[in-house]
């Protein structure tokens, strides 16, 4: 064995996990919308996104702001307008790190399957416990939340 080898560091693999949607309830959101994590980034697991689904109600969506981590959707169904333009299901939108989300509306009402993780370029998590799966009624929006 060369030197390089021995010095390597020995990682531990873990087995995958599985969740199935059907399985889970619904959680308020914080754009008239529902949510499912499926996967939700926390201290015990900072490699795990947050992962799941968004169900937005027609005439749902969210102004233009900012995240510091990257994410992909996937358009399940309805249709939805991002910056003005239309799109519907099969679409993957991809918003590297940091990146700014277009204004997001929906008249039919629709689901979005997400994957939010570490931005490898700002090195920010997408920590959202009790922002976008709300216990209780809705919190009015603030700045902040339109800042994050």
């Amino acid at each position: 064995m060369d030197k390089e080898a021995k010095e390597a560091p020995a990682f531990i693999h873990q087995m995958p996990q599985y969740r199935r949607p059907e399985d889970m309830e619904w959680e308020m959101g914080r754009f008239k919308n529902k949510t499912k994590f499926l996967f939700h980034t926390r201290p015990e697991a900072p490699t795990e996104p947050n992962a799941g689904f968004l169900r937005y109600e027609p005439g749902a969506g969210f102004r233009l702001h900012r995240h510091d981590f990257a994410q992909v959707w996937y358009v399940v169904d309805g249709e939805f307008r991002m910056g003005g333009k239309p799109f519907g299901p099969g679409t993957v939108v991809f918003h590297p790190d940091p990146h700014v989300e277009e204004e997001l509306t929906t008249e039919t009402g629709g689901t979005i399957f997400f994957v939010q993780y570490q931005g490898p370029t700002t090195g920010s998590r997408p920590v959202y416990e009790g922002r976008m799966n709300i216990k209780g009624g809705v919190p009015e929006l603030t700045e902040q939340d339109l800042e994050h």
